[in-house]
């Protein structure tokens, strides 16, 4: 009865805890987006991934289970042109519209990015720490049913992952950092923002002019 009730949440939830397993994953998106960019189709993509074990995973089950969330989460992008950067950018601005990537594949990250980073960068709040964290997973339990029913470890385990991501994408410069650093959105990722006219992902990136040019 428990997991029955527990099942029923979680399928009317719009949040999960698979990032307890997927994390960032910025070596494995960019593996992923170049073989697409070679033209294979996601099928072959995976095989490939497999067949040569391209992200030194342990298990070809891992391998197969994280080829499958990078391709994901690249479709969640919706956008070829995103594709492309992720695949052939420098670093900073690949790794920054994979982070965009996890938002539109995850509410979790974009309710984070959006209603606690974001929003100290609106109020030019630059203070940040393990409060932070706490204050966001204790607000999301409060209103969600099945995020209630995260276990502890659970909990913590997403917060080790979201420090990280920061951390990667250096808006703090680690997970102990209690300051946010300045972020400068890179030009592609906020002109495909624009055109997909999804401007409340742009205060997660400190971006706060808005354009009226598509």
């Amino acid at each position: 009865m428990i997991r029955k009730s527990k099942a029923a949440l979680r399928s009317i939830s719009p949040y999960n805890a698979v990032l307890t397993r997927e994390q960032f994953l910025f070596y494995e998106m960019r593996t992923t987006a170049k073989l697409l960019c070679e033209g294979l189709s996601a099928e072959s993509v995976v095989e490939r991934i497999v067949f040569d074990n391209l992200f030194q995973f342990p298990t070809e089950k891992s391998v197969r289970r994280m080829a499958l969330a990078c391709l994901r989460r690249l479709a969640a992008l919706s956008d070829e042109t995103l594709v492309r950067a992720i695949a052939t950018q420098p670093s900073d601005v690949a790794k920054q519209i994979c982070l965009y990537a996890m938002m539109k594949q995850h509410r979790l990250v974009w309710d984070f990015m959006v209603s606690v980073v974001g929003e100290k960068y609106r109020s030019m709040d630059t203070s940040f720490g393990k409060m932070d964290l706490n204050v966001y997973f204790m607000r999301l339990q409060e209103q969600d049913d099945y995020v209630a029913t995260w276990s502890d470890s659970t909990v913590a385990k997403l917060k080790q992952v979201l420090a990280k991501m920061l951390v990667d994408n250096e808006y703090i410069d680690s997970p102990k950092a209690g300051r946010l650093n300045p972020v400068l959105i890179c030009p592609v990722l906020e002109n495909a923002i624009r055109r997909k006219n999804d401007e409340a992902a742009l205060v997660a990136f400190n971006c706060f002019i808005y354009s009226t040019s598509r």
